[in-house]
């Protein structure tokens, strides 16, 4: 059970990464200065796709990682 919690952890631990590394790229220096695309935008397709997936695996992570604490 622990060795199969451990896997799970680094397979989701691997999508985490890479959702992360998907998403794009804003902001940045740019809104101290009052860039306007930076004050407020709503996130749409693909990009509110991976922000409730970082959500989701974020929260699987952390579950996974209380499990693996309570099986060892």
């Amino acid at each position: 059970m622990h060795t199969a919690l451990n896997i799970v952890q680094i397979v989701i631990s691997v999508l985490l990464i890479i959702v992360i590394l998907f998403q794009v790229k804003g902001g940045g220096i740019g809104g101290i200065f009052g860039q306007a695309d930076s004050v407020y935008r709503t996130k749409r397709g693909v990009e509110r796709w991976l922000f409730w997936a970082t959500i989701i695996l974020s929260a699987i992570f952390i579950i996974l990682a209380l499990a693996t604490i309570v099986a060892g």
